[in-house]
Formats: structure tokens, C-alpha cells, sequence
């Protein structure tokens, strides 16, 4: 058997795969509005369990099947309109934890 040379291969760094503060902002801001629009979500359905649909064009299977597509579709168009503030609450203390600097919306 012979003895294998060493090479002389450059050595390359991979850059850092931790994403940047904007990034992370961005990702932040997505799930509170998430957040937000799914509490939401959950508090239309409770109210419109007490609405009463049996009109001639209410009720039915048709409006039990659609009616949590249209309790979501409020639901993310309110926090997509200013929310109710829970969103910026949400955001806020996420960023906290995640030590990053709170950045002014410029409303």
C-alpha cells in the first residue's frame, strides 16, 4: 500500500443559516396576525352559534358546511383592517423574547 498525499483543498465557511433581524420581524408579525385572526375566528363562530337562520334561505347543511369558511374570511379581512390590537400585542412580546427591537410601523 502507498501513502496518500494530504490536499491542499480550500476550506470554504458556510454563512450563518440564522435568519436576519428583519426576517425574523417578518415571520413575527405573520404569526401574530395569525394569532389574531384565529382568535377571532373562534369568537365569530361562538356568535353566530346564537343567530337565528331558519329563513326561507337559512339553515341547512349547505350553511353549516360554509360557515366557518366565512367566519375565517371576517375574521383575517378585521385583521387585515387594523385587528383589534391583539396582533400588535402578540408582536410585541414576541419580540421581546426574541430580544429584537420593536420598528415603528409608520401608520
Amino acid at each position: 500500500m502507498s501513502a496518500m498525499a494530504p490536499t491542499a483543498a480550500p476550506v470554504t465557511v458556510l454563512p450563518s443559516q440564522t435568519p436576519s433581524a428583519d426576517a425574523q420581524r417578518l415571520k413575527i408579525k405573520q404569526a401574530a396576525d395569525n394569532y389574531e385572526s384565529s382568535f377571532l375566528s373562534v369568537m365569530l363562530a361562538q356568535m353566530f352559534k346564537g343567530v337565528d337562520t331558519e329563513a326561507p334561505f337559512g339553515g341547512g347543511k349547505g350553511e353549516e358546511m360554509f360557515k366557518s369558511f366565512f367566519t375565517d374570511a371576517v375574521a383575517k379581512q378585521v385583521t387585515k383592517s387594523g385587528g383589534i390590537g391583539l396582533s400588535a400585542t402578540v408582536e410585541r412580546e414576541m419580540l421581546k423574547m426574541q430580544g429584537l427591537q420593536e420598528t415603528s410601523h409608520g401608520a
